[in-house]
């Protein structure tokens, strides 16, 4: 019997990309899945793509439409999910602009969305995780722990929410809730070529690519999904893809000129 054979596992954001990816992954082994996206023809579109495994009841999928920055909405959404082995936060957007030319209001938009719009979910969700002593996932970004030139307010938002994990480690360790950072690189996407062409326009080339322009190859979201699934099932508490990344956030930890030169160097 799998490991996640009829656990309860909510993915916010769950109707594209890496979202998508961990409910088929998390579906195809036996957890019930349901997955919360605030576009509905999204939603739908995902859920009619997610195949059971051969045994499965296609009725351990649900959706809802909701949009995680309205409190109304998340209330809502929590009220019906009484029981969660697994919280993940995978909904974010990226940006693109120089920090002194981004305006207050786009700061803003983007704390709300990729951070705030992150502990409202928890806050929501925490008595049915300490009931089950189960899993907080947050999908953060290399961003969360090392800054590319021309990400906007992206980095803000992303070093924000890997300082909020932090601390929910520390404080519900006691409740038995496990706390999972995950710190990808540039993700594989189909538009990914040219994502950025509007927001980038007046910065150099690099602006345009995923990532920043950070020299690194796109991440398979299937994969990744796999290995955030078998982290949960170790409780580790930190997943950093690619793993050599740590290296570059020792260094610019001991020595921030050194830490700037390279990430120079990895993006130009």
């Amino acid at each position: 019997m799998s490991h996640w054979e009829q656990k309860k596992v909510v993915i916010l954001g769950g109707s594209q990309g890496l979202g998508r990816k961990l409910a088929e992954a998390w579906y195809r082994q036996g957890a019930d899945v349901t997955i919360v996206a605030r576009d509905p023809v999204k939603l739908a579109a995902a859920e009619a793509k997610i195949e059971p495994g051969p045994s499965q009841d296609a009725k351990r999928m649900r959706t809802f439409t909701a949009d995680v920055t309205n409190v109304g909405d998340v209330e809502r959404l929590f009220g019906q999910l009484e029981e969660i082995d697994v919280l993940v936060n995978a909904f974010g957007r990226s940006d693109r602009g120089r920090a002194v030319e981004t305006s207050a209001d786009k700061y803003a938009e983007l704390l709300d969305l990729n951070f705030i719009a992150v502990t409202s979910c928890v806050a929501a969700a925490i008595d049915a995780l300490k009931r089950s002593r189960g899993s907080i996932v947050n999908i953060g970004s290399l961003a969360s722990k090392s800054v590319s030139p021309y990400l906007g307010a992206y980095p803000a938002s992303k070093f924000a929410l890997a300082a909020y994990t932090a601390q929910l480690r520390l404080e519900l360790a006691e409740d038995g809730i496990h706390t999972l950072l995950v710190c990808p690189g540039p993700i594989r996407r189909s538009d990914a070529g040219g994502r950025y062409d509007r927001s980038a326009q007046g910065l150099p080339d690099s602006a345009r690519k995923p990532g920043g322009g950070v020299k690194l190859q796109g991440i398979d979201p299937l994969w990744l999904a796999q290995r955030i699934i078998r982290a949960c099932e170790l409780r580790q508490v930190e997943l950093v893809v690619p793993a050599k990344s740590r290296l570059l956030f020792a260094i610019s930890q001991l020595s921030p000129t050194l830490g700037d030169w390279i990430v120079r160097k990895m993006t130009s």
